[in-house]
């Protein structure tokens, strides 16, 4: 029996649920165990409460014994590794991009100058506010289903959220617009899972490994690694996006490349600077440290000072 451990909420659960099948259709018996974390207890922003309030307890939970791995939205985990875990899998992504979710049937571009846009990240408030439309940006928390109700109450007049997360709980009929990463960049590993058990346990790692996708690992290992350099030098809100993509050769000959782009935005919406790189699939992380390297030759340090 594997002990799968995962968040309460629908989105956590349904994720989990989703890795549950792809074990049990591999001859596996699969028990989910609902951990609760302290993200999930606050309702402050996800900014003043910390980076991985939503996956510590899930990983003292492996680490303990009480499951014996975890289903993460990879996004939460913090960047440093921890030598006690290794991610066996990252199944095949979602959609990474972000979605408008607004009153009457709103696209971005339709939204009046002053209208309440809510969103949880730094990274979408400081590309909104970047984009000029005059949104007034108010901070949202709370599961999505709580988030989304906020939009239909008509407490807010709309909200930007993660495709992915829509998609997983079946409600993408209330989308009224797909951003595209020429409007909003997205968080790194948006729209991935992480599955993620006890280093030592070998066994257990390579029943999981079954369900890793080997073209989004090296997208999300180029971005977590782009996001792990920024963090070390600046605090500003960064978006970033990689995929592999099918390139041709002068001889005709078909080969993959991984291509990522990347920004780095001032908080409050004044500047906004990109770099984007491609290389091989194989060499993900020096891809993310390169573009990271262009970024501060940019200055993604002066943005973050000037805003403050």
């Amino acid at each position: 029996m594997i002990r799968l451990g995962t968040r309460g909420s629908l989105l956590a659960t349904t994720q989990a649920e989703s890795v549950r099948e792809v074990l049990i259709a591999d001859g596996h018996d699969v028990e989910l165990v609902i951990i609760n974390t302290k993200g999930d207890q606050s309702m402050a922003p996800v900014g003043t409460i910390g980076v991985g309030v939503f996956t510590a307890e899930l990983r003292e939970a492996i680490a303990d014994g009480r499951v014996d791995a975890a289903v993460h939205s990879h996004k939460d985990l913090p960047t440093e590794q921890d030598p006690r875990f290794t991610i066996a899998a990252i199944p095949r992504r979602e959609d990474p991009r972000d979605v408008l979710v607004a009153r009457d049937g709103l696209v971005l571009g339709e939204l009046p100058a002053g209208s309440l846009v809510g969103t949880s990240a730094p990274r979408r408030a400081a590309q909104l506010r970047a984009l000029g439309l005059g949104l007034e940006i108010h901070p949202l928390r709370g599961n999505l289903v709580t988030r989304l109700n906020r939009v239909s109450s008509g407490e807010l007049d709309a909200i930007v959220v993660a495709r992915a997360g829509m998609a997983r709980i079946g409600r993408l009929d209330e989308v009224t617009e797909t951003l595209e990463p020429v409007q909003l960049l997205p968080a790194p590993a948006q729209g991935a899972l992480a599955v993620e058990c006890r280093a030592e346990d070998t066994e257990l790692t390579a029943a999981l490994g079954t369900l890793d996708d080997a073209d989004t690992r090296a997208a999300v290992t180029a971005e977590r690694a782009l996001l792990a350099e920024l963090e070390a030098g600046c605090s500003a809100p960064v978006g970033a996006i990689a995929e592999v993509v099918e390139s041709i050769d002068e001889e005709g000959r078909v080969f993959e490349e991984l291509s990522l782009r990347s920004c780095v935005a001032a908080l409050d919406g004044s500047d906004v600077i990109r770099a984007s790189g491609v290389g091989t699939p194989q060499r993900a992380r020096e891809l993310g440290l390169a573009v990271a390297a262009e970024l501060f030759e940019l200055g993604a340090r002066e943005v973050m000072s000037g805003a403050r």
